[in-house]
């Protein structure tokens, strides 16, 4: 599954992990400003805020799993199975597909504040990219440096939560996860206290029992726990190597390993690939499961008032540097 998370220091961050089986060709994907999304049921946009992030571009056209715009607003859907109900068309809304959501939000809208306006008259229609691309059954996390919200459509419609951990992975629903917290309330970055007797000479034997009870399994639950304590706690410095640093540790956290989470067929569920974009400078950082070298992907070198993507295919392969 995955985790998405945010993270604020001088600037503001914003990335996820994709957990899954294989990969469907990612590539980091950069949008003009000129591109033109052709929307099943809105029309053209043939002007827009140029965006980057990690897609699956066919027939010309970027699904992406993850985005952050020009203005520094950013997007990324995460599977959301057995939750997430797609309407028919509804008149007097706007009926934008599921694959077209992200571009449809990062597109127009500059803050969390506008997209919200937009959502309220969004209606997220069941209609397939393709036959050989089905629906994806997904909820969101959009942020940008002042906030973070969770969408979800499910069927009762289109629920919007503030999400002020700035952390999602995948089921049950958000209210649930953030619910869940309650239960480690007691964790702690600082050593604890003998609370369970004063007749009892108890003391801590290890650095790190402030922890003891985080759930260190690989369950969306249990990764939104570990993700929103490390996030909620973590410190480091301001610059941009410090931050980026950070960032990839907070995500670390829950980084899936071969082996550990069978699917079956003799196939595993791991961390393709691990994002950071620092959405203020429009720069794009991504490790993946075979290349721990954080590469990254400058938003700003690339011609923004173009027509056409710009894609990066993914660099593979462990980058090991030899020091003697």
């Amino acid at each position: 599954m995955c985790t998405a998370a945010t993270y604020r220091t001088k600037d503001f961050y914003f990335g996820r992990t994709l957990d899954y089986e294989f990969s469907y060709g990612d590539e980091v994907t950069v949008t003009p400003r000129n591109f033109s999304f052709s929307f099943r049921n809105m029309g053209l946009m043939e002007s827009h805020y140029a965006m980057i992030g990690m897609a699956h571009v066919t027939e010309g056209y970027p699904l992406y799993y993850d985005a952050v715009n020009e203005k520094g607003l950013g997007m990324a859907g995460l599977n959301f199975v057995g939750n997430a109900a797609y309407k028919e068309e509804e008149p007097d809304k706007d009926n934008v597909a599921q694959f077209e959501f992200i571009p449809w939000i990062l597109g127009q809208c500059a803050t969390v504040q506008e997209a919200k306006a937009l959502l309220k008259r969004i209606n997220l229609v069941k209609t397939p990219f393709s036959k050989e691309l089905p629906l994806a059954q997904l909820h969101w996390m959009m942020a940008d440096c002042e906030e973070a919200i969770t969408v979800e459509s499910v069927k009762d419609g289109i629920k919007v939560y503030s999400n002020p951990v700035g952390v999602l992975t995948n089921n049950p629903p958000f209210d649930e996860q953030m619910f869940q917290l309650n239960q480690y309330m007691h964790i702690s970055p600082k050593a604890p206290e003998n609370l369970f007797s004063d007749k009892l000479p108890l003391y801590a034997y290890s650095r790190g029992m402030g922890a003891l009870g985080l759930p260190g399994d690989l369950s969306s639950q249990s990764r939104f726990v570990r993700a929103a304590f490390v996030k909620m706690n973590s410190v480091s410095g301001d610059s941009e190597a410090e931050s980026v640093s950070q960032f990839f540790h907070i995500l670390g956290a829950v980084d899936q390993q071969r082996g550990c989470c069978e699917v079956g067929d003799g196939q595993y569920e791991v961390t393709l690939y691990t994002s950071c974009c620092n959405a203020d400078k429009g720069i794009y950082y991504y490790t993946t499961y075979e290349n721990h070298q954080i590469t990254a992907v400058n938003l700003y070198k690339e011609r923004l008032d173009g027509t056409q993507l710009v894609r990066y295919p993914l660099i593979q392969g462990e980058q090991i540097k030899m020091q003697n």
